[in-house]
């Protein structure tokens, strides 16, 4: 047992670490991307794949857009569809998921209102004719007069964005304020909302809101049942349409007896009940009182009909009979397209038809609160039999075990699925076996001196010595294999090298390069960079790798702004030398690269390719082309929150289909004065005008900036842009985008 003490050490290590994450004392977001891959994996495994005829969507289609026109359409359109739907095809209940937030003024009544009251008021004739007409103008009043008394649920949105507005009506909530007083519950809370006309949701039978929550990964696995909005309880469209179908009962939020497994404070909601004189419809929630999608397959599991051939009459009588139609949008256009477990595309209309069949046929998935204690008890049981038994284990028999445990945890997961319709997470298991079992293979097998010798060969070329100390002390988290990873790199050049080198003899050229990597290469280095290579004149580094490093594309960004900080001190140790002055230009991009040791068997570096590498260097060889010292891609600026940046273009570089913003550094936030911030005000509105092709505000702009700052190349080039513009005007459609033909 003693000679294992160290393996026990560190396999208990290893399974606690893993139960504070199951237990939500902390989160490893790579855990929790795990069993957001291995959840869809099973969704995608045992959908039904199969299409449900009693919901419909009625599709707002790029077909629609082309015959009716484009959205949002006249309340008139909208009145006749309703009509069509519920007189000539006799559907059951209809659901959209529009919002109508804004009154129809298309039909021209509102102008002939302001005549009725000023030009023309002393008109008899026009005054009784408007009165006549009013009727058949007042679209939103027609539209009103279609949903009384019909089984229509509007949908709404509600919004979490700072600052925001809060327009429309909302309906009466499922749940009113205080009926949830003396429990916790962390239901899912909005700030504000964007609901319909009030007119149009108090004719309406009811409202639901249209929120899918998007999870870390962007992906839409839930919808809040019900969400909470000052202090009152908001129920979802799906819920809403299902309620009008049964009948319009009250939401009943269900909490089980005490349990045998839980503590008495358990305040868990576990459902809601919707309570029927035929019986009570319960319908499962999780710990925010959301509900997991219920996917019946890829897009399509629902039958799809273009609103245009409802409105031409082209659907055949009978077929919409009895159904519970949705409206909804398929179109690019109007941004109803979510990414989800079954299509990185997905309508967001099919997610509410999902809703409404997995709440009637309870299909629905179970994630109750208790789920958190279920997965520690089984990451425990498993953790402690590997952890004890395999230091005893030959390598094969460890093997084995270690097989044996993870089909364990895999298949029990898998039992509770399929058989009790729960959902229980499994990345912490698998990664806790695999951890013990690769943990008691290695053991032994690095020798610390030898670690550390072998990542000073391997590494310390490339990175600081600091950073080779740190990884040798992790050598297991380190490789120089070959991966994919988001990474930033930096290539910088010296501005017209070739004259410089033609004004200087070999030596002297040989010196003054010297001084100058030198001095470029300590800045790379302090500020954590792996050094790739030098190119000529030119210096390629880069970031997060071969330590990761979260904030890789702001060390590389800092790392380009003292160079060019650095390049005045070069330059006097180069005047004082008689050599000359040096200009730099420097580019910087992140994105995803193929990182590791490549070459061929004579020769290998440990360095970086891929397309973001590749445009990384045409950001530096574009640099003069906009007379400013950085540039850097468009992934660099978003991930960087404390640097001012100023939008240079959106340029479609040589080689790359797709155009990109380039932005220039400024500073550090709160290092930049008033006057700095004042100019770049005005560079953004000359950026607007430049796009909208108001030649003449932009040269207006523009020398206005250059009297601010007559140093700045920027403006004049653009200047010069706009003069060739004016000469050679762009193309229609022309969206901005400059267009190098050359690297």
């Amino acid at each position: 047992m003693k000679q294992h003490i160290v393996r026990y050490t560190l396999g208990f290590l290893v399974l606690l670490v893993l139960l504070g994450h199951a237990a939500r004392f902390y989160q490893f977001g790579f855990v929790s991307r795990l069993d957001a891959i291995i959840y869809d994996t099973k969704v995608r495994l045992t959908m039904p794949q199969s299409v449900d005829d009693r919901v419909v969507i009625l599709d707002i289609d790029e077909k629609s857009l082309g015959e009716i026109g484009r959205w949002p359409w006249g309340r008139d359109r909208v009145s006749q569809l309703v009509n069509k739907l519920f007189d000539q095809h006799g559907i059951t209940l209809l659901g959209f998921d529009v919002v109508f937030a804004e009154p129809d003024e298309s039909s021209g009544l509102k102008v002939l209102d302001r005549l009725a009251r000023s030009e023309l008021k002393d008109s008899a004739t026009f005054q009784a004719a408007l009165q006549a007409l009013r009727p058949q103008l007042d679209n939103d009043g027609r539209f009103i007069e279609t949903l009384k008394g019909r089984p229509v649920i509007l949908g709404y949105y509600l919004s979490n964005v700072k600052d925001g507005v809060a327009s429309g009506a909302l309906p009466p909530p499922a749940l009113p304020a205080g009926s949830f007083t003396g429990r916790s519950i962390p239901f899912v809370t909005y700030l504000t909302h964007g609901g319909n006309l009030a007119e149009f949701q108090k004719a309406a039978f009811s409202g639901g809101h249209f929120n899918p929550l998007v999870d870390f990964d962007g992906i839409s696995r839930r919808v809040p049942l019900l969400a909470e909005y000052k202090g009152e309880y908001y129920e979802a469209l799906s819920l809403a349409m299902v309620r009008a179908l049964i009948g319009q009962p009250k939401v009943v939020p269900w909490f089980p007896e005490d349990r045998w497994f839980s503590s008495r404070g358990y305040q868990g909601m576990e459902a809601i009940d919707l309570p029927t004189a035929r019986g009570t419809l319960r319908i499962p929630v999780d710990d925010e009182v959301a509900v997991l999608i219920p996917y019946r397959g890829y897009q399509g599991s629902f039958r799809y009909y273009s609103i245009a051939d409802i409105m031409a009459d082209r659907i055949k009588p009978g077929e919409l009979k009895g159904k519970i139609a949705l409206v909804g949008t398929t179109a690019p256009g109007l941004l109803d397209l979510r990414a989800t477990p079954v299509g990185e595309a997905y309508p967001g209309v099919e997610i509410h038809a999902n809703l409404i069949t997995g709440m009637l046929d309870g299909g629905i998935k179970l994630k109750p609160p208790y789920v958190l204690g279920a997965e520690v008890v089984l990451l425990l049981l498993a953790g402690l039999v590997m952890v004890l038994i395999l230091p005893l284990l030959s390598p094969l028999r460890a093997t084995l075990v270690s097989l044996v445990v993870l089909l364990f945890v895999v298949t029990v997961n898998l039992i509770f699925w399929h058989f009790g319709n729960l959902v229980l997470p499994l990345g912490s298991s698998i990664l806790m076996v695999l951890a013990l079992f690769a943990l008691n293979m290695s053991y032994g097998y690095f020798v610390e001196s030898k670690t550390k010798r072998q990542f000073t060969e391997l590494f310390g070329q490339y990175v600081p010595p600091e950073l080779v100390e740190e990884m040798s002390r992790n050598p297991e988290s380190y490789s120089m294999d070959g991966r994919k990873a988001e990474l930033t790199v930096l290539f910088s050049d010296i501005r017209g090298f070739t004259t410089i080198s033609e004004g200087l003899g070999p030596d002297e050229l040989t010196r003054l390069m010297n001084e100058y990597l030198t001095a470029m290469t300590d800045v790379v280095r302090k500020n954590r960079g792996t050094l790739d290579k030098y190119i000529g004149d030119a210096i390629m580094a880069f970031w997060g790798a071969p330590v990761s490093d979260a904030q890789h594309a702001r060390q590389a960004v800092v790392t380009a702004m003292q160079m060019q900080a650095a390049l005045p001190a070069v330059n006097k140790v180069f005047a004082a030398k008689g050599w000359p002055e040096v200009k730099i230009g420097v580019g910087v991009n992140t994105g995803e690269m193929t990182v590791g040791d490549m070459g061929s068997s004579v020769r290998k570096a440990y360095t970086v390719m891929g397309d973001a590498v590749n445009l990384g260097s045409r950001l530096e060889g574009i640099t003069k082309q906009y007379s400013v010292g950085i540039l850097v891609g468009e992934t660099t600026r978003k991930a960087i929150k404390d640097i001012v940046f100023r939008e240079v273009d959106r340029v479609q570089v040589k080689g790359k289909e797709e155009p990109v913003a380039i932005y220039e550094p400024i500073g550090l936030e709160g290092e930049i004065g008033k006057a700095a911030h004042e100019e770049l005000k005005l560079w953004n509105q000359a950026l607007r005008h430049y796009r909208a092709q108001d030649w003449d505000q932009v040269e207006v702009t523009l020398l206005n900036l250059s009297r601010m700052a007559p140093e700045r190349g920027l403006y004049g080039k653009y200047m010069e842009r706009v003069a060739h513009l004016r000469r050679e005007p762009p193309e229609a459609g022309w969206n901005g985008v400059w267009k190098f033909e050359s690297k």
